[in-house]
């Protein structure tokens, strides 16, 4: 009889719950690498760590801590690994703050080879054009997990080759940990017949093949305006109306101290077509000279974000971006007061030309505009709805002649 075999993962969707940070020692520093947990082999650590509580809540028996998703078990929860599972764990106490009950580190100590790429819903690794030698042949990404069972031998916790994110456990170790009633814990099986048919998984290869073919076209033109950043911004929850329901969003770093915010999407092919396209034809750039500290929550991405999404979702809107210029106003919760409006919105003006920049850049399914977003002073804002195509002209005149192009900025003089 095959053995079954499924993830275990942190159940995030419990209500109240605790979040627990990256491991420490006893001075309060974090470790170093934070990821050697979920290497897949044993660690040494020289003295006792400590687990701080980032977000205080009800505790679980089994959980993820910090960026480094270390696996963290109650002692009970210790005893069912180390009982079934002597040789292919290590477990190491640990202190979490607020707590008297004892608590463990989960190490994997196996590291397997098993992944079915045939049969597991998709799966991507990482190319020499990625610009990451490391990983090269690793996966990037694995969705629908399947492995293959023969490879395993006599394992019954480990981790897998190339994609040490996934934590797997016999069914044995499954069994024990629900008859315990350990919380916090989620299990997914990756042995059996697939959660897709075969000609959804031909439709995904289709849908990757392009999605690598649209990401390495619109990379290779944000490299020529700057210095990317090699990780993306993707929101926890994405979606939405963008074409290929995935938004992202990406950070140019260019010269004297400008950041470039893209929309990274916006000309992706359509999802439920799975045919070469540019989406809706344009990508979105706001260009900043203020300094933002962390971009993820700075004002300049959540404008972007918001003027983002009225043109995902809005096909009228996105026809008049394309014809040439639009103003708009957006939600203007987390903004700079500077730039409200006695009703608590922030008003942008899109599609001004840019010397710095170029207005279309190619892609293989077309030709994309790129689509500067400037933010407006209210007093700005107002000349313009006062006094319609005039008024902009004479707007674009004066940042133009004050040296400001299609730059946002919070704290500045109006030009009106």
């Amino acid at each position: 009889m095959t053995m079954r075999y499924f993830k275990l993962s942190d159940d995030m969707s419990l209500q109240g719950r605790w979040l627990l940070g990256d491991p420490t020692d006893s001075q309060g520093q974090e470790v170093d690498d934070p990821w050697q947990f979920k290497a897949g082999c044993p660690v040494h650590v020289e003295a006792r760590l400590k687990i701080p509580t980032y977000h205080p809540g009800s505790p679980l028996d089994y959980s993820l801590a910090g960026v480094g998703n270390t696996p963290i078990v109650h002692k009970r929860v210790a005893s069912i690994f180390a009982e079934l599972a002597p040789d292919d764990v290590q477990l190491l106490p640990i202190d979490v703050d607020g707590q008297s009950e004892p608590y463990c580190i989960l190490v994997a100590t196996q590291l397997i080879r098993c992944i079915d790429d045939n049969t597991s819903e998709e799966v991507r690794y990482w190319k020499p054009e990625d610009g990451r030698p490391e990983k090269v042949g690793k996966y990037r990404g694995v969705s629908g997990m399947r492995i293959d069972p023969t490879k395993v031998g006599g394992a019954k916790v480990f981790r897998t080759w190339g994609w040490t994110i996934a934590l797997i456990v016999s069914e044995d170790i499954k069994n024990a940990l629900e008859r315990a009633r350990v919380t916090g814990a989620k299990f997914e099986e990756v042995t059996g017949p697939s959660a897709i048919s075969q000609e959804e998984r031909e439709h995904n290869r289709k849908l990757l093949a392009l999605r690598d073919q649209t990401d390495a076209a619109r990379e290779a033109f944000w490299r020529t305006l700057g210095k990317l950043d090699e990780e993306a911004i993707i929101p926890i929850v994405v979606g939405g109306g963008w074409p290929a329901r995935r938004q992202v969003w990406r950070v140019i770093h260019r010269a004297e101290a400008r950041t470039l915010l893209v929309t990274d999407g916006l000309s992706d092919f359509f999802a439920d077509r799975a045919e070469p396209s540019v989406g809706f034809g344009l990508e979105l750039a706001l260009e900043t000279d203020e300094p933002l500290g962390d971009v993820e929550t700075s004002w300049p991405l959540l404008l972007l974000e918001r003027v983002g999404n009225e043109l995902a979702e809005h096909e009228s809107v996105r026809e008049k971006v394309m014809a040439g210029f639009l103003s708009m106003e957006v939600a203007g919760q987390g903004m700079p007061e500077p730039l409200l409006t006695r009703e608590g919105r922030a008003g942008v003006l899109l599609g001004m030309a840019s010397s710095t920049l170029p207005g279309h850049f190619a892609m293989p399914a077309g030709e994309v505009r790129l689509v500067t977003v400037k933010v407006l002073m209210p007093v700005e804002l107002a000349y313009l709805l006062d006094n319609g195509k005039q008024g902009r002209d004479e707007l674009l005149r004066r940042f133009v002649e004050e040296g400001q192009e299609h730059l946002s900025r919070a704290w500045r003089k109006p030009v009106v």
